[in-house]
């Protein structure tokens, strides 16, 4: 035996991984979601997992987040490390827009669903690395505003359709809060939004003191600002609670025209689902319209587990082009992982098999093969079990794999086929072209 320490086999934290009943659940969310998002038009792209990081870092301040790239045995002229893994997937989606610019139809509707990488402390909802299922919409010089209630809404089909528990889109317009602080007479509106951004983790207690010490805000502005992320509501009627602050501003008046008509728009969804939130911001500085960011009722020091926006120069930061986008991306891993953890997950089985094919005798190894392939050809999931074995032991296999049916080959020329529904009990005599399933 070798000297050479034993690795334990640990999964690294912040990394899940699942056991094969679980995955095979996380598989048919992903077949549910994608088909939703391609029953509305939308296609699908893949970015590379690398960016350079001047793409990574070209908007918002990220640079904390971003896993960088470098060979382990890499020499003083090694440029891996200007390589960083994806932190989203809209930053790779803009720049995938541009570079492809002339290839492209617009409005250009894409979903993508792939791993994304941060470098933060894993705790409960947050992971180093997690699935996200975006949808974006980008359009040369403008894309129409009905787009910015149409995600939600597919987002609600999406979710409602997984029964994932009750929830709440919240949204905003960031056009709201700056034009709200340029009223104010506030110089810097975006240090200001960072700040309100954080009010679910520190309070509004914990943000007038930032407000006042970082922001330099007088005490009259922060309670204005306080008072604004104070409100929820649902329905349009928030435009006239922002109204009735007493504060104008043009860039305010437009954003409370956007927000009004998305929330009209999506007034028909159940009551409740949809709240306008003036403490939303989203901390990331592309966003500069509507903004979404939707909790669990049930657990509301949960992180968000849907979020996006609006931005308008993204993608056209790379070319000089006007490319305005809108997006909204569902935390799957997120999600799962919280159902999962309250035992609101029912788990599949660990085997994906409709049907477990026993191996009578090794005489019989070739019958059991030739009806594996003839139940295959009609589009059915079949095992062959491993070897030639006790009929109990393979009968058990097939129970602890959770495979629901147990075919029998002929044991001797001239015998029938055999099926044992292990649902039932029930065995009988079958035909290799015309037995289907017992539906559960």
């Amino acid at each position: 035996m070798s000297d050479a320490p034993i690795v334990r086999p640990l999964p690294i934290s912040g990394f899940p991984e699942w056991l094969p009943e679980v995955r095979i659940v996380e598989q048919r969310w992903l077949d549910t979601i994608r088909a939703t998002f391609e029953r509305y038009g939308f296609c699908s792209v893949e970015t590379p997992s690398v960016e350079a990081l001047d793409v990574l870092t070209a908007k918002g301040e990220t640079s904390q987040e971003v896993y960088t790239l470098r060979r382990l045995q890499a020499d003083g002229d090694d440029d891996s490390a200007r390589l960083g893994l994806h932190f989203d997937l809209t930053v790779p989606f803009a720049r995938y827009v541009a570079a492809h610019f002339n290839e492209l139809v617009f409005p250009f509707k894409r979903y993508q669903m792939q791993r994304v990488w941060r470098g933060e402390r894993p705790q409960e909802g947050r992971f180093r690395e997690f699935t996200q299922c975006d949808i974006d919409v980008i359009n040369v010089d403008r894309v129409p505003p009905h787009f910015d209630a149409e995600l939600p809404r597919i987002v609600h089909e999406v979710l409602g359709t997984l029964g994932v528990p009750a929830w709440t889109l919240n949204i905003n317009n960031r056009k709201v809060l700056q034009g709200f602080y340029e009223g104010l007479g506030i110089g810097d509106p975006l240090a200001v939004i960072r700040i309100v951004d954080r009010m679910d983790k520190i309070g509004p207690v914990g943000v007038a003191d930032l407000l006042a010490t970082q922001a330099r805000l007088d005490a009259d502005q922060v309670r204005a600002c306080l008072d604004l992320a104070a409100i929820r509501t649902s329905g349009s009627g928030v435009v006239d609670e922002v109204r009735r602050l007493g504060v104008k501003s043009d860039l305010l008046t437009e954003g409370l025209d956007e927000l009004g008509a998305v929330l009209d728009d999506l007034a028909d969804l159940p009551a409740g689902s949809v709240v306008a939130d003036l403490s939303i911001a989203r901390g990331l500085d592309y966003y500069t319209g509507t903004v979404y960011e939707a909790k669990f009722n049930d657990w509301p020091d949960f992180g968000s587990i849907c979020s996006g926006g609006r931005y308008e120069n993204l993608a056209g930061s790379f070319i000089r082009r006007s490319l305005p986008g809108v997006g909204i991306s569902i935390g799957l891993t997120r999600i799962f992982a919280k159902l999962l953890a309250e035992g609101l997950l029912p788990v599949g089985a660990a085997s994906p098999a409709d049907v477990l094919v026993v191996v009578p005798s090794a005489e019989r190894r070739s019958a059991a093969l030739a009806a594996a392939a003839a139940l295959r050809a009609r589009g059915l999931r079949v095992e062959t079990y491993h070897q030639a074995d006790k009929l109990a032991k393979q009968i058990r296999y097939a129970a602890r794999k959770g495979i629901g049916s147990v075919w029998f080959p002929p044991f001797g020329e001239g015998r029938d086929h055999e099926v044992k529904d292990m649902a039932t009990g029930d065995q009988a005599i079958a035909d290799l072209a015309a037995w289907t399933p017992p539906t559960v």
